[in-house]
Formats: structure tokens, C-alpha cells, sequence
């Protein structure tokens, strides 16, 4: 399996990250893609990909909840210098969050196309964050349609149509804790998208699926979203973890 979205150089791992990176090779994960947020993290991201090189691959991107008004020009010139001196297999975590600030919609957008340029540009696939901004999201999506525009709505929380309308923008979905919630609903509707439009994630240490919601997820807990899977589309264990896997690896250039 692989995890295609997990913030493992978070601090809720600095007690046990070896611990839980070994719980999750355990288990028969193979690969742990890294969304980037901001600057701050950086460093720290790359360091445990160099600690792991077989095994975990970072990402490069402005997540939307780090777009602030006095430092998102300078954030995006770094992410920016570190696509042009590195090679990342896509450019992540980007999007709109108008959950936590509505107020920045203007430079979310704003750093959202600038990523996506750079994104089609340099032929790599997006890994987007939308939370309370579907509509948005499309919208830019639909402005910067291009052939190379493609990539993953990571952590889907959407409904159907929505997932269609993803898919049909040449994206496919991150599926993760919240389809094993008993009011995540997309449970309900997630059989009738193809799973060759599906990959896994966790986006541990959030979103823990149960029976361990509430508390700190981690990488080990794909099997629990996977095993969901079983149950939804009424394939047997290795059937979902070997196509969502040839997902991934299609989605993402290494």
C-alpha cells in the first residue's frame, strides 16, 4: 500500500516517528508521500525523507491555511526556488481552505494559480486542499484547465457530483479516514466512482479513522480505510490495495 498524504514530520511524532514509520512498513506500506505547508517545516520534511530515501518522498507546495497577508509572496518565492534546485514528484499541499479564514480568499486564489502555473509548467501533478470551498476550487480549475492539469483532491470530503466533476478535470480522489465516519456520507456514494479514480491516504496525524477517531492517526491505519474499501466496493483485500496502489504510482512521477 501507500500512503499518498501523511504529515509524518509533525510534531505529534516527535515521541515515536521511527516507531510509527516501522509500525506502517509493518503493515505493508511501501512508500509515504509528504505534503509541504510552509517554511517552517521544511527542512524537517526533507530531513526524514533523507533518513528514508526508499520510503518517503516529499512534496513541494503553500498549503492555503499558511497564505497570510504579510508573508505569502515571500512563502511562494521559496517554494518556487526549491522546484527549480529539486526534483518532488508533485506540487502539494495547494488550494483554498475557507474554513478557518474567509478574509484571504483573495491571495489563496492568488497563490493557488501561481502553484498551478508552476505545476503545468514543470509537467507534475497537484495534490489539492479544499475544505468549505468546492465551488472555488472549480472555479480555478475550470479557469486553468489545461492537458497537463491533473492530480489528486486529497482528503475528498465531497459529495457525488462533485466527485464526478472532479474526476471529469482530470483529478482523482484521496480517500482516507472520514469514509469510515458514521456521518462522512461519502461511504454512500463512493461505489459509484471507479476505483482506478481512487488512492489512499491518511493524512495522519488528522483524521484517524475508526476506531481510533479523536485520537492522533498515523500511517498504519491505511489498512483500516483500505478494509472500508472492501466493504464499499466488494472486492477482496488485495484487489483494493493493488489497484489503489498502480494509482498512485500513475499519479505520481516517483
Amino acid at each position: 500500500m501507500i500512503d499518498t498524504h501523511t504529515h509524518l514530520y509533525a510534531e505529534e511524532f516527535d515521541e515515536d516517528r521511527k516507531e510509527a514509520i516501522q509500525r506502517a512498513i509493518d503493515k505493508g506500506i511501501t512508500k509515504f508521500y509528504l505534503p509541504a505547508i510552509d517554511s517552517e517545516s521544511h527542512e524537517k520534511m526533507l530531513q526524514l525523507e533523507a533518513e528514508y530515501p526508499e520510503q518517503i518522498i516529499s512534496m513541494m507546495g503553500l498549503h492555503p491555511c499558511y497564505v497570510k497577508p504579510e508573508s505569502w509572496e515571500k512563502e511562494l518565492d521559496i517554494v518556487k526556488n526549491y522546484l527549480e534546485k529539486m526534483d518532488f514528484p508533485a506540487i502539494g499541499e495547494i488550494g483554498i481552505d475557507l474554513y478557518w479564514d474567509k478574509t484571504t480568499l483573495d491571495i489563496q486564489i492568488k497563490a493557488f494559480e501561481q502553484q498551478i502555473d508552476w505545476a503545468i509548467e514543470k509537467d507534475l501533478p497537484i495534490v489539492i486542499h479544499t475544505r468549505e470551498s468546492f465551488d472555488e476550487t472549480f472555479e480555478v480549475l475550470e479557469r486553468k484547465k489545461h492537458p497537463k492539469l491533473r492530480g489528486i483532491f486529497h482528503c475528498f470530503s465531497g459529495d457525488l457530483e462533485q466527485a464526478k466533476h472532479a474526476i471529469d478535470l482530470n483529478f482523482i480522489l484521496g480517500i482516507g479516514g472520514v469514509v469510515t465516519f458514521k456521518n462522512g456520507k461519502i461511504d454512500q456514494f463512493l461505489n459509484e466512482i471507479p476505483l482506478d479514480k481512487i488512492v489512499l491516504e491518511t493524512d495522519s496525524p488528522y483524521l484517524a479513522p475508526v476506531p481510533h477517531r479523536g485520537k492522533r492517526n498515523e500511517s498504519s491505519y491505511l489498512d483500516l480505510v483500505a478494509g472500508k474499501l472492501v466493504n464499499i466496493y466488494g472486492k477482496d483485500f488485495s484487489e483494493i490495495d493493488k489497484i489503489t496502489t498502480e494509482n498512485a504510482k500513475r499519479i505520481f512521477s516517483r
